[in-house]
């Protein structure tokens, strides 16, 4: 120490008096942001924040009354930051330049709030009902701005069309949330800009003409494993993995106590990581049937992105599932999967590098997590409606992998 004073998250000591920081409000609201956005909401405690700030759990209580509070405050902060930074100026009348600008602003807000983008994405749920809805108009405001601006632009496509671009353009800028990935802001703001503009000059496949129902196997009686592993994925989407019970999946499934789920799991934290197995599966085994069996990357592309979309439509609640519950897997079965995600993006990202040589091997990972975030959002936002059928996600999907 020097001159007798120390500085820190503790604040500062001056001739022997502490003095509470001026900021500390701002420095709780980065802590919990970075502890919420690790371990998602339930996975953290007020006294895991309070040791984080080097505080005592009393002094972190004389500024939030509970955790819920704080995690309120920090979705609905990055819902309002969301909406002021897609503002357009007046003197911006070009429609072209006014959809960069609320790209940019995007972005940008992304970039600056990545930890608790993910928790907008794929925790919001937890709020309550009240607050959940003020969430909900904030980024409806945002999406709305893109749809006017995209209205001018492409005066031929309806309110429903215009809102599924609006919403694949949102799902590719917020996949930033999605992945630890790193390239320079510059890199990020031009890659992910360019995406989302191919997205809206593209010519959308006619809408489906029915509603595309699931297509999914039928698990006979006997296989009480499998059963087990569909009904426990519908209750995590459903509910949320820390809402759900042993008691519940059993009942879901038709056992007559939770006691004879442990006869095919060890818990229901091994029902989740055997979930999560089976979706980082279903992407990496499709890797090599698609090379061995194609021409060229580009074909070799084409046949991953339609299994992609394919299983996604079919298995909606374990796509979800595998990106909103991550956090819940155990320790030891997050590495592995980690390892599997990385090699198949890698993979992908080397066939979509193999068609546009220019990009770099970064720049090709951000487009694939980037297009498999599209996918889960349109699923999210549309469901099985025609206006978002597998044709049309499919040819977004090559838009933002291929440009």
């Amino acid at each position: 120490m020097n001159g007798g004073e120390s500085r820190g998250a503790r604040g500062s000591v001056v001739d022997g008096v502490r003095r509470r920081p001026k900021n500390r409000r701002a420095q709780i609201a980065a802590t919990s942001a970075a502890a919420f956005g690790a371990a998602g909401y339930h996975g953290v405690s007020m006294e895991d924040i309070a040791a984080a700030l080097g505080i005592s759990s009393a002094a972190l209580y004389r500024h939030y009354p509970s955790k819920y509070a704080l995690f309120r405050e920090e979705l609905l902060r990055v819902g309002q930051a969301f909406t002021t930074a897609v503002e357009v100026p007046a003197e911006v009348r070009s429609a072209p330049e006014r959809l960069r600008h609320r790209l940019a602003g995007l972005i940008g807000a992304t970039l600056e709030n990545r930890a608790t983008v993910t928790l907008v994405r794929w925790e919001g749920r937890y709020l309550e009902p009240a607050d959940r809805a003020v969430l909900d108009r904030q980024q409806s405001s945002v999406l709305a701005g893109f749809d006017r601006e995209l209205a001018v632009l492409r005066p031929e496509l309806s309110a429903e069309e215009l809102r599924l671009v609006s919403t694949a353009m949102f799902g590719v800028v917020t996949s930033l949330a999605d992945h630890h990935a790193a390239l320079p802001a510059r890199a990020v703001h031009k890659l992910l800009g360019s995406a989302c503009m191919s997205l809206h000059e593209c010519e959308l496949p006619p809408a489906a003409t029915v509603s595309e129902q699931s297509v999914r196997a039928q698990i006979p009686a006997a296989f009480k494993h499998e059963l087990l592993l569909r009904k426990a994925v519908e209750l995590f989407h459903e509910r949320g993995y820390p809402n759900v019970s042993v008691e519940d999946i059993a009942s879901a499934a038709g056992l007559s106590a939770a006691s004879a789920v442990y006869r095919f799991y060890r818990g229901k934290s091994d029902i989740l990581a055997a979930a999560f197995r089976r979706a980082a599966d279903r992407v990496s085994g499709a890797i090599g049937p698609a090379v061995a069996s194609t021409p060229h990357s580009a074909a070799a592309l084409d046949v991953l992105i339609d299994q992609f979309v394919a299983d996604t439509f079919d298995e909606r609640a374990l796509a979800v599932v595998y990106y909103a519950e991550f956090g819940h897997v155990p320790a030891e079965e997050r590495a592995v999967l980690r390892n599997i995600q990385r090699l198949s993006v890698q993979e992908w990202a080397r066939l979509v590098r193999e068609v546009r040589p220019a990009l770099t091997p970064a720049e090709a990972r951000f487009l694939v997590h980037a297009a498999f975030a599209m996918v889960i959002d349109l699923g999210q936002a549309f469901g099985n409606t025609p206006l978002a059928g597998r044709a049309r996600v499919t040819y977004l999907m090559r838009r933002v992998l291929l440009g």
